[in-house]
């Protein structure tokens, strides 16, 4: 299996185009690096295809999970994949395993995995919450801190 990625400079993929992307062979990946902007990745279209039916699969087997019944397994599980769901209040979890099933699933129909990453990391850092006391006594302290849930909007709200 080749290596995850190398780093590249985007100035040698434009002065060198066929040698560059020749590195393909060898990663999975090239990070093209640019001066001054986000780095870029460049990989085989065939290799995006696969992860995407994998990321498809996982998501529609973890919703296939929650349907049923099986959440204990998944339940058990998570820690293994997110270490830090053990800060996480139960209720948290449970809720946690809904909104990632969710969105992986409407991730995978749009490919892109943006909002998984997006989702993980509120969750993360609601974990870093919960795991500081002081700052989770800060933030839950009234008036300053929550106020509690939001209720749902009116109609035409």
């Amino acid at each position: 299996m080749p290596a995850a990625f190398e780093d590249v400079s985007f100035s040698e993929l434009l002065h060198h185009p066929a040698a560059t992307t020749r590195r393909l062979d060898m990663f999975r990946a090239l990070r093209l690096r640019r001066r001054g902007a986000g780095d870029l990745a460049l990989m085989r279209l065939d290799r995006m295809e696969r992860d995407a039916s994998v990321v498809d699969f996982t998501s529609r087997l973890l919703a296939g999970l929650l349907r049923t019944e099986n959440t204990d397994v998944l339940r058990q599980a998570l820690p293994d994949a997110l270490p830090w769901i053990t800060f996480l209040p139960d209720g948290d979890v449970d809720a946690l395993l809904s909104e990632l099933v969710d969105t992986a699933r409407g991730a995978a129909a749009l490919e892109n995995l943006a909002p998984i990453a997006s989702l993980l990391t509120q969750w993360r850092h609601s974990a870093e919450i919960y795991a500081d006391p002081e700052l989770l006594a800060a933030l839950t302290r009234e008036p300053e801190g929550d106020f509690g849930p939001v209720p749902a909007p009116g109609p035409g709200e």
